[in-house]
């Protein structure tokens, strides 16, 4: 007979996480089709998804609303936040999930060239409440040092309502692993990338990958399981970037 004064063991849960930069659901063929990309996201399956370079109500893009298009033919649920506005046209990072989640903040970044931002929502996972992060950070180095020092401050993951709480930064870093801001990040965080035996693979330009500048990030509270860059014809022409998908336990 069990002890009811032994607590159970904690259930493990396992999750694919995904980071995209779909380019304004632009491809590499010139096509604008938010449905392809949502077709290539499909395909993966994944629980939680990072979107970068989302349009909403640009002209550029026939005025629609790409974040709402991509989620709701995925059916899920998700949390924008405009890096740039002008007027009534908007351009930024979306979270997308199905779980039970909450928008924290969703917040600019310190930035000398084009704007920056990020969105921070909190999904619920079993009894956990993970806090997942989601950034596009600066082409200038100096911008980007500015920026990843501001989401590792007390604002974002340094902060009070992050504490003992398990962390994922998903993003498009512009930052390859030699790079200084890549390096600031590592100290803190795990590569999903660089499992044991694991040949960590570049994510831009799609079509020739040669730069690993899409990343996700988890805390030591997280077990990376698996890394996969996508590179199926699909993924080559849907956007610039390739999607990369984690699993992971927690």
């Amino acid at each position: 007979m069990d002890d009811p004064t032994v607590p159970a063991p904690s259930r493990r849960h396992r999750l694919k996480i995904l980071s995209y930069n779909v380019h304004s659901c632009i491809g590499t063929d010139g096509r604008l089709d938010p449905a392809r990309v949502a077709e290539v996201i499909a395909a993966l399956e994944p629980d939680i998804i990072g979107l970068q370079e989302l349009d909403v109500g640009r002209n550029r893009t026939g005025g629609v609303d790409q974040a709402h298009i991509i989620a709701s033919l995925l059916r899920m649920e998700y949390h924008f936040h405009a890096a740039l506005s002008v007027a009534e046209e908007r351009y930024g990072d979306a979270i997308l999930t199905a779980l039970p989640a909450r928008m924290v903040k969703g917040a600019g970044l310190p930035s000398r060239g084009e704007p920056r931002g990020a969105v921070w929502v909190e999904i619920e996972v079993g009894r956990h409440r993970l806090q997942v992060f989601n950034t596009h950070l600066g082409l200038r180095g100096r911008d980007r040092l500015g920026q990843m020092a501001a989401l590792l401050g007390p604002s974002w993951l340094g902060s009070p309502a992050c504490h003992g709480k398990p962390q994922v930064l998903i993003g498009d870093f512009n930052a390859i692993p030699s790079t200084v801001t890549y390096k600031g990040i590592t100290r803190q965080m795990i590569d999903v990338q660089l499992r044991p035996r694991a040949k960590p693979k570049p994510t831009f330009p799609s079509r020739y990958p040669l730069l690993r500048i899409d990343h996700v990030f988890v805390s030591r509270e997280i077990s990376p399981l698996g890394a996969e860059v996508v590179s199926t014809p699909l993924a080559r022409r849907a956007s610039d970037h390739l999607p990369l998908l984690a699993t992971v336990e927690l």
